[in-house]
């Protein structure tokens, strides 16, 4: 109860932030109200770009969206071949809606991500008419610099192990600026602000979500 509440109190700081820097900004209590407002967000759109995250993944949005009979891309579809995969990464970033999650964000209204192969971070700075970011309150961290520590400590480690990447961090949990062939820590983009030709909307949710 006392995280709920702590949490909510975060989020509120956060979500004011981001409105100030020019994000559309939004915090759930749960998972449930979270994708109720996120499909009432999305409805009007046909094709839909999904990042790489288990954050929308573990929401149920996708499910949704087909049974809507949109169009979704989806690069972790089974059994794709490399070409196919890589056509579905870059149809992300032409549909008119990509859904995705952050590494991090900090109260003061910044929105830290890193990439290894960067369709991910392309495709929420520019191309989609709409670009939704969901994040779980474990992402929230106090400032900036404590945003990217997030990713260096937690996130980058942890996606590098859920991925069965051979890096040392997914060995030690321990980042130490790795030259791995699979080093999947290549491009850092920090949303300072909302970038000028794109809408992003940011939903925070009261839950532990993601890495």
């Amino acid at each position: 109860m006392e995280r709920q509440w702590l949490w909510e109190r975060m989020g509120e700081r956060t979500k004011e932030a981001l409105k100030a820097h020019g994000f559309d900004s939004h915090y759930c209590g749960n998972s449930q109200a979270a994708k109720e407002l996120i499909l009432g967000l999305i409805k009007d759109f046909q094709t839909f770009g999904i990042g790489g995250s288990n954050t929308i993944r573990s929401l149920g949005i996708i499910e949704e969206l087909r049974a809507m009979g949109k169009t979704v891309y989806d690069h972790w579809i089974p059994n794709l071949s490399k070409e196919e995969e890589l056509n579905i990464r870059l149809m992300q970033g032409r549909s008119q809606c990509f859904i995705t999650s952050a590494n991090a964000i900090s109260e003061t209204g910044e929105i830290v991500n890193v990439d290894g192969i960067g369709n991910r971070v392309s495709a929420m700075c520019f191309g989609p008419k709409k670009v939704l970011i969901v994040a779980g309150m474990n992402k929230v961290r106090p400032n900036l610099e404590s945003a990217l520590k997030r990713v260096r400590e937690v996130a980058g480690p942890m996606r590098a192990k859920s991925l069965g990447m051979k890096t040392p961090c997914a060995e030690t949990g321990i980042c130490n600026d790795c030259n791995a062939p699979q080093r999947i820590c290549r491009i850092t983009t920090i949303l300072h602000r909302k970038p000028s030709l794109t809408d992003i909307s940011v939903v925070l949710v009261g839950e532990e979500l993601g890495f």
